[in-house]
């Protein structure tokens, strides 16, 4: 197997070709912070918490889906990075309505978690208290969109693993929301299978069984390894 040879914050490791850079930082056991990505599942880049720097690259790149190159040097935990990360998490929050207290992943929360791993106490930004809807028409789940951080774990799992397509992203900007169909109830669209993929997958409390109530959702510890296998024999069937 060809591997290609890289430094990690002053340490060379050596990953297969093709690996991206955050399998680069794990393999140095640098600790690249991350909510979008999910092992198992195609990255997207969309929280932006992985971003690193490379020496050469006036830019800071995505470890989730940037390949790892012959040569790279790359830094994982500059100032620079650390306060951009803490930066983009005040702002998950400002954007939102993330009310700890009484939400249904309180102290099973990655985001809450996120906060606590690059010291943010409080945001700098002003809060927007936007106007956003609940979806509880269907039967098992719930989907609170105050919650959502639109890291888009829900849409992958359910196109790549689940095979049903259920979710996708409505709107533009700072209208962007989770849509499940052709944006309609979730428990009118008729492709849903009620497997609950996308609410293990969640992050926070945006999807939830209807049976969940305050701090009471907690994640699968196995769900990566069971995604990667799905992810693997799914591959083989198309091969």
């Amino acid at each position: 197997m060809a591997v290609v040879t890289l430094n990690v914050n002053g340490q060379d490791v050596a990953v297969p070709a093709g690996a991206s850079l955050l399998e680069a930082t794990r393999a140095a056991a640098a600790d690249v912070p991350t909510l979008c990505h999910l092992d198992g599942l195609s990255p997207v880049s969309s929280c932006r918490l992985c971003l690193v720097e490379v020496e050469g690259s006036t830019k800071l790149l995505p470890a989730c889906s940037t390949a790892a190159a012959e040569g790279m040097v790359v830094h994982t935990h500059t100032p620079r990075l650390r306060e951009y990360r803490r930066m983009t998490v005040e702002l998950f929050f400002a954007e939102g309505n993330h009310v700890c207290a009484v939400c249904v992943a309180n102290t099973h929360c990655e985001l809450q978690d996120m906060a606590v791993t690059v010291g943010m106490d409080h945001s700098r930004f002003p809060y927007q208290y936007p106007q956003r809807s609940v979806d509880a028409s269907h039967p098992q789940f719930t989907l609170d969109h105050n919650r959502c951080i639109l890291c888009t774990r829900c849409v992958r799992v359910c196109d790549e693993i689940e095979g049903a397509h259920v979710w996708d992203i409505g709107s533009r900007g700072g209208h962007c929301h989770i849509v499940a169909g052709l944006d309609e109830p979730w428990g009118q669209v008729q492709a849903c299978t009620s497997c609950g993929k996308c609410v293990e997958v969640c992050p926070t409390g945006a999807l939830f069984r209807n049976t969940d109530t305050t701090a009471e959702k907690q994640p699968d510890a196995s769900l990566p390894a069971l995604l990667r296998s799905a992810r693997d024999q799914h591959r083989w069937h198309n091969q």
